[in-house]
């Protein structure tokens, strides 16, 4: 069996749903492109980075819209494509057949919510055994996740992760012998660069109260940036209302991707576009509006859990 994998494009944007036969070909062709990628990721600019979308489809095609569409436009997306949103399937079922399609214009990074123990917590579970009446498309996605590459560095100067820093992880090498191809465990440097968090007026690195990854400041940002001969970090993971952040003398930068989340904070959010010499130039979007659009079930969070 084959899949016209334009024709599934067209028919996420109409709302039509794929076949689970289909999404077991495209998650299997999708995992043969992902593992000949590198952990870390070699890219070169121009490219446009985006933070967390989870499953805010409708909001992701205006994403789109704003920044271009693949393949004109070069992407680096740093995760969390699914949960907590209400089109967690299609979200991530797009991102596979673009990858497919355009293979060196999309790069898809892998996300603290790309695993199966989250995922069964914040929505994407309960999102395919609802549509689906079978939990397939889970095991087929989560099988893609484990081959989701763990960063990525723009011109050798930009360094783009999910979350952030481990107090384990000095140099770029490091990652490179990493094994990522398996769940997220709970301690290391894979769990630690998906789920740490800069914070301010502090030093050093400390346990996250997120019961993952680290709390790290501006010091460890700049001995990181300096080892490496970087220009700057780059991360999503955390909300921010207004859509970016820049913190410790611009060497840290939080690019936020899914605006009004889980459609009650009402952020706006963004999208970072990084030119041939580097300099960063920030678009800003709201929420689309659609009073079809159903609200999910979503558990109460503190504020840092966001």
């Amino acid at each position: 069996m084959s899949v016209d994998y334009i024709k599934c494009l067209s028919q996420l944007k109409k709302g039509e749903q794929i076949k689970e036969n289909e999404i077991k070909i495209i998650c299997d062709k999708v995992k043969e492109i992902l593992r000949e990628e590198p952990n870390l990721v070699h890219l070169e600019a121009p490219v446009t980075v985006c933070g967390d979308i989870h499953g805010q489809f409708e909001d992701l095609l205006e994403l789109f819209q704003i920044g271009g569409n693949a393949p004109i436009t070069n992407y680096l997306f740093l995760g969390d494509y699914v949960d907590r949103g209400y089109n967690s399937i299609e979200t991530i079922l797009y991102f596979m057949l673009l990858k497919i399609l355009y293979p060196d214009r999309i790069t898809l990074l892998r996300g603290n919510h790309e695993c199966q123990q989250i995922t069964m917590q914040y929505g994407f579970y309960d999102e395919c055994r609802r549509k689906y009446n079978s939990i397939n498309v889970w095991r087929y996605c989560c099988d893609v996740f484990n081959n989701l590459p763990l960063a990525a560095i723009i011109e050798e100067k930009i360094f783009c992760v999910h979350g952030g820093l481990s107090p384990n992880l000095e140099n770029l090498d490091e990652l490179k012998k990493l094994e990522r191809f398996k769940e997220i465990e709970h301690e290391g440097i894979i769990s630690d660069i998906l789920w740490s968090d800069p914070e301010v007026d502090m030093e050093g690195y400390r346990i996250s109260p997120r019961g993952a990854g680290f709390l790290f400041g501006g010091d460890a940002v700049e001995k990181f940036v300096e080892a490496n001969k970087l220009d700057c970090v780059v991360r999503a993971h955390q909300l921010v209302m207004e859509g970016y952040k820049m913190m410790f003398d611009n060497k840290l930068i939080t690019v936020w991707s899914a605006p009004n989340y889980c459609y009650r904070c009402g952020n706006v959010a963004s999208i970072m576009e990084v030119d041939e010499d580097l300099e960063k130039d920030f678009k800003v979007f709201e929420a689309t509006t659609n009073e079809e659009k159903q609200v999910p079930i979503i558990k109460d969070l503190p504020e840092y859990f966001l």
